[in-house]
């Protein structure tokens, strides 16, 4: 279906390897899980609100602090198009506290298709590179639900299934294997008839580092999305680990890559998982495309 072509960067040599319709990852060891971390300081839009006014508007809308540096000619709409209210936020948060009545927990996982949950609620999934935070931002969005294991591995490329994740009756979230070098045998075959045949999916969501950009598998991941013509988006994770003009550049490259595409979602979004940037907006969206909150006045998704 596609022809995958990578680089691998072996100290300071290129040497390239041709893989029909295959996507690798690094290898990894190791993990820990967000029980044994605790809930973290921000996990809460509440706590956020305590902050003064200039930090708690760079968490909700990270984009705020790059707009500034942006050249007047630079159309800045394409960035601003999911702005929910404070009330918004505050509802879909609720969806990610469990209580006695409203579950978060980790279901199960599976390698093949034929071993995936069979159920009818609303589903995402989030995939990307390896090494790109997908568990991290996992781990963010469920930090109000500590007791969820999560794995986080300290190198990349621990996840070799499909991991699910149901948010009580409102929605189910699949963490899938990251793509690179070593990545499951089966990956193509098991993300693809995911992709192309779980009818209850209403939205993937494909990570790119913010502090790289968009790399060759990742274009090739996007069109993967399209081919299937599924409703996607995109989340630029990291975005604490570079400097904003480094940022700036990768987003204007990665918008450019946006307008050529017919099912991705306009807007980007920017998390960082550590700093908790963005956090409180995706977890809105989620909800929202889920059906599982009715927003106010917000744009189109």
């Amino acid at each position: 279906m596609i022809g995958v072509v990578f680089q691998q960067v072996i100290g300071s040599h290129i040497k390239k390897k041709m893989f029909c319709r295959r996507l690798w990852l690094k290898p990894g060891t190791g993990f820990w899980t967000a029980s044994q971390q605790g809930a973290h300081n921000l996990a809460s839009f509440h706590q956020a609100s305590l902050l003064p006014q200039r930090k708690l508007q760079g968490l909700l809308f990270p984009f705020s602090e790059l707009e500034p540096h942006l050249a007047c000619s630079v159309d800045r709409g394409h960035f601003q198009l999911f702005q929910p209210s404070v009330e918004d936020i505050t509802k879909a948060e609720k969806l990610f506290s469990p209580s006695s009545s409203h579950k978060i927990d980790y279901h199960t996982s599976a390698v093949r298709m034929e071993h995936a949950p069979s159920q009818n609620q609303p589903e995402v999934c989030f995939i990307g590179r390896s090494n790109v935070g997908k568990s991290s931002l996992i781990r963010a969005l469920f930090s109000l639900a500590p007791d969820v294991e999560i794995r986080v591995s300290k190198t990349p490329g621990h996840t070799k299934k499909m991991n699910f994740f149901k948010v009580g009756r409102a929605f189910t979230m699949v963490d899938m294997p990251g793509y690179g070098y070593r990545a499951p045998k089966d990956f193509v075959e098991m993300v693809e008839h995911y992709l192309g045949s779980r009818k209850n999916l209403v939205r993937t969501f494909l990570l790119v580092d913010g502090s790289v950009g968009l790399q060759e598998a990742d274009m090739i991941a996007l069109e993967m999305c399209e081919e299937f013509s599924r409703p996607y988006v995109i989340v630029v994770t990291k975005i604490d680990k570079c400097r904003q003009g480094v940022l700036l550049t990768n987003l204007l490259q990665l918008q450019d890559a946006i307008t050529q595409t017919v099912r991705c979602y306009p807007q980007p979004f920017l998390v960082s998982s550590l700093h908790f940037s963005g956090i409180y907006l995706l977890r809105c969206f989620i909800a929202h495309v889920t059906g599982s909150i009715q927003l106010g006045d917000t744009c189109r998704s």
